[in-house]
C-alpha cells in the first residue's frame, strides 16, 4: 500500500512534526512516503506531484494557515485520482467534524480527531484489511448519507513514543529547516480562545529520549530548535532540568526557542540562566494578551502581570535572552482604550518583540461558542478573525491595524531603535500613540500599498515628524542618521537624507583628522588610519547631539560633526567632535 502523508507548510523553513509522528508510529508495519509543500505553491503543481506516486491513501495534516489551500488541492486530487482514500486530522478539522463531513461531502474519506498517532495506524490496518472498520477509534466519516463519529481511544503514553526525527531523507534537511520538538502535551490553563484548553492535563515525553533527539538534531546541523509546548515551564524541575543539559551540551549557533508562562517562572530560576546561559542560546515567547483584569477573567485565563513583569525585566537585564511577547486585540470587554493601556503596559518593558495579534475564533474554542454574547461578528472562514465585538467597532479594528503594520517595520525589525526609544519617551504621550499615530499617516500616504527599501523607513518617518509641532528634528534626524549608520559595514551608496558637506569643509576635516587624529578619540588614533584610508572608510555628517553623553543615556543638544569610521566585520566605529576644532581657508 503506497501511503503519503502531506501538509502545506506557512514557509519553506517550517517542518510538520504532526506527520513525521504518524509515520514513526506506524512502522514497522506500515512505511508512509512524507512531502511537504508550502501553501505559496500552486494548488495544480502540488496535485500532480501527489499524483506522480501514485497514493493509495493520502493524509494531510491541517490548520487555520492552511485549510484552504489544502481543500483546494483536495478538490484537484479527488478528481484526477477517485480511488485514493483521503485523510484529513490536525487541529484545524479535529474540533468541528460535523461541520467538515458536510463541507467536503464526497472529497474526504475520514477526519482523523485529536492525538492521531494510534487511529491513523488502525485506519491503515483497516485499509490494510486487517481490522474492521468499527474497531478504528477517533475517526469521523460519512456513510449512506449519515455521519459516523467513533469514540476516542485512550491518551498515549508519551514516553513509548518513537521519536520521529530520525528518517534517513530528512537528515539534510535539518540544517535548513526550524526543528520543532515537544517534551510534553496537554495545557494546565483553560484560555477560552486557544485550543489546548480543550484537553485536560499535561503529559511528558521520556526525558533521556527526547535529550537523544536533541543531540541527533545538533549533530546534523540544527540551526534553530523550537519547543512546541504550550507551557514549556509548567514543572519547574523538569524545565530546570532541561536548561541545564541544553547549556552544558548545546552546540555554538544553535538557538532553543520556548513557549513560557512568565508569571509563575521563580526568580531563582532566571537568575541561573542569566548566570550560566551563554547570551543567545535561548528565546523566550511569551503571551500576554492582555492586562485588563476583567477580560482576563472572561477568557479564564489567569495572570499576575506584576510578577510577568518582574519575571521579563529580570531576564531583559541579564541580556542573555531575547523576548518576543504577545498581545492579543479583541478580547471580550477590551475596548480600544482598555488595549491603548494593555500596549502601554507591555510595551514599558521594551521587549525585543512585541507581536500585536487579532483574535481568531476558533472551531471549539470556548470563545466561539459563546461568540454572540460578547457581540462578535468575525469572518467564518479560516483563520476565523474577528470584524468588531460589543466595545470595539470595526473603525477600532481598522486603527490598530495601522499601529501594528508600523510596530512591526520600526520597533520589531529594530532598524531604528535609538529613534524609537526618544519619540516614545519625549515626543508622543505613549508609546501606543506613536505606533498609531504614524500608522494611520502610513495608511493616508498609501504605503502599505507599495513596497520600500530601508531608507524609504527614514525618508517616510521624516515626512510624518514634519506634520508635527513641537519636533526637535535636529535630535530626530541625528538619532535617525545614527540608527541608519551603525547598520553598516560599508560606506553606504545611498544615504536617506539631502544635507551634506562642502567639498572643501570636508576635505578640511579630514587633513585635521590625520594632523591630529586623538580628536576622534583613543580609538581612533590607535587604529592608525592614513589618508587613504580615511577618505574611503569614512563619512562626516552635521550632528546635533552630544554622542558621548548619549551612550550614557544622556540627551545634550551640540552642534558637532558625527565621524563614522566603518570597519569591515565590525560595527561602525563613531565619534563627534565640535565644529569649532575645524578651521577652513
Amino acid at each position: 500500500m503506497n501511503i503519503l502523508l502531506t501538509t502545506l507548510n506557512a514557509k519553506y523553513i517550517h517542518t510538520n512534526l504532526a506527520i513525521r509522528y504518524l509515520k514513526a508510529y506506524a512502522r514497522p508495519e506500515f512505511d508512509p512516503e512524507i512531502v511537504e509543500f508550502t501553501i505559496k505553491e500552486p494548488a495544480l503543481n502540488i496535485v500532480t506531484e501527489l499524483y506522480q506516486r501514485k497514493p493509495d491513501l493520502v493524509g494531510f495534516s491541517c490548520y487555520i494557515w492552511n485549510i484552504e489551500e489544502t481543500i483546494k488541492v483536495i478538490q484537484m486530487l479527488r478528481a484526477v485520482s477517485p480511488k485514493t482514500k483521503i485523510v484529513l486530522g490536525g487541529p484545524e478539522v479535529s474540533y468541528d467534524v460535523h461541520y467538515w463531513l458536510r463541507r467536503l461531502d464526497g472529497l474526504v474519506d475520514f477526519i482523523i480527531m485529536g492525538e492521531g498517532e494510534y487511529s491513523f495506524k488502525q485506519l491503515l490496518r483497516y485499509v490494510h484489511e486487517e481490522i474492521p472498520l468499527e474497531e478504528v477509534p477517533g475517526i469521523a466519516y460519512l456513510k449512506d448519507g449519515k455521519m459516523n463519529i467513533h469514540p476516542q481511544p485512550p491518551k498515549i503514553d508519551l514516553r513509548e513514543l518513537p521519536s520521529p526525527f530520525r528518517f534517513e531523507e530528512d537528515r539534510d534537511s535539518i540544517s535548513k529547516r526550524i526543528q520543532y520538538i515537544e517534551t510534553s502535551r496537554g495545557c494546565p490553563f483553560s484560555c477560552q480562545f486557544c485550543l489546548s484548553s480543550i484537553e485536560i492535563g499535561v503529559r511528558y515525553f521520556d526525558r533521556e529520549k527526547i535529550k537523544e533527539d536533541i543531540r541527533y538534531l545538533m549533530a546534523n546541523g540544527a540551526k534553530t530548535i523550537k519547543f512546541v509546548d504550550r507551557t514549556f515551564n509548567i514543572s519547574r524541575r523538569y524545565a530546570m532540568d532541561m536548561f541545564q543539559f541544553l547549556i552544558d551540551e548545546h552546540v555554538p549557533g544553535v538557538v532553543f526557542q520556548f513557549e513560557i508562562t512568565a508569571d509563575i517562572m521563580r526568580p531563582e530560576v532566571i537568575q541561573f540562566l542569566n548566570d550560566h546561559a551563554p547570551a543567545g542560546l535561548f528565546r523566550f515567547e511569551i503571551g500576554v494578551q492582555s492586562t485588563n483584569d476583567l477580560t482576563n477573567e472572561l477568557v479564564k485565563r489567569k495572570q499576575n502581570f506584576e510578577k510577568l513583569k518582574r519575571t521579563v525585566t529580570m531576564v531583559k537585564e541579564g541580556g542573555k535572552i531575547d523576548q518576543h511577547l504577545d498581545l492579543i486585540a479583541g478580547l471580550p470587554e477590551e475596548d480600544y482604550e482598555s488595549f491603548r493601556k494593555t500596549f502601554n503596559d507591555v510595551f514599558e518593558m521594551r521587549p525585543e518583540e512585541l507581536q500585536l495579534g487579532f483574535l481568531k475564533l476558533l472551531r471549539g474554542t470556548g470563545l466561539r461558542i459563546e461568540s454572540e454574547k460578547f457581540g462578535y461578528t468575525y469572518v467564518d472562514i479560516a483563520p476565523y478573525e474577528i470584524l468588531s465585538n460589543n466595545v470595539l467597532s470595526f473603525d477600532d479594528i481598522i486603527r490598530i491595524k495601522q499601529a501594528e503594520d508600523v510596530l512591526e517595520k520600526y520597533w520589531n525589525a529594530h532598524r531604528m531603535d535609538g529613534t524609537v526609544e526618544y519619540l516614545v519617551t519625549e515626543v508622543f504621550e505613549t508609546p501606543f500613540d506613536f505606533f498609531q499615530n504614524f500608522g494611520t499617516f502610513w495608511e493616508e500616504k498609501g504605503w502599505s500599498r507599495i513596497g520600500h527599501q530601508l531608507e524609504d523607513l527614514f525618508t517616510r518617518l521624516d515626512e510624518f515628524l514634519r506634520t508635527l509641532p513641537n519636533v526637535n528634528l535636529g535630535i530626530v534626524h541625528s538619532l535617525m542618521k545614527l540608527d541608519f549608520l551603525s547598520k553598516q559595514q560599508f560606506h553606504p551608496r545611498k544615504l536617506w537624507w539631502d544635507e551634506r558637506i562642502p567639498k572643501e569643509e570636508l576635505k578640511a576635516i579630514n587633513k585635521k583628522l590625520i594632523e591630529t587624529p586623538e580628536i576622534a578619540g583613543e580609538e581612533f588614533v590607535q587604529m592608525k588610519v592614513n589618508e587613504k584610508e580615511l577618505v574611503k572608510h569614512s563619512l562626516i555628517v552635521p550632528f546635533n547631539l552630544d554622542y558621548e553623553a548619549y551612550q550614557i543615556g544622556k540627551i545634550v543638544e551640540s552642534d558637532t560633526y558625527l565621524f563614522v569610521f566603518f570597519r569591515q566585520g565590525n560595527s561602525p566605529y563613531f565619534a563627534t567632535f565640535p565644529k569649532s576644532v575645524i578651521v577652513t581657508e
